[in-house]
């Protein structure tokens, strides 16, 4: 098994939850279904309903409209 590395495959949040990245997301090479912060994979595997609210939510984070 490969030696996660702090930074580039993953990050900590302040409250202690470990957030993985669109590297080590890309690197497994598909979509899990859990609607993962940074799913490069745009949810395709993620339940319709929380699908749609973490693409808008993806949206405002990048400063796009939601029409």
């Amino acid at each position: 098994m490969k030696q996660l590395i702090e930074g580039e495959d993953y990050y900590m949040l302040p409250d202690g939850r470990l957030v993985f990245s669109a590297k080590y997301h890309l690197d497994r090479g598909y979509c899990c279904g859990k609607g993962c912060l940074n799913c490069p994979f745009e949810y395709v595997n993620v339940d319709e309903e929380i699908r749609r609210q973490r693409l808008l939510d993806k949206r405002k984070q990048n400063g796009q409209s939601s029409t």
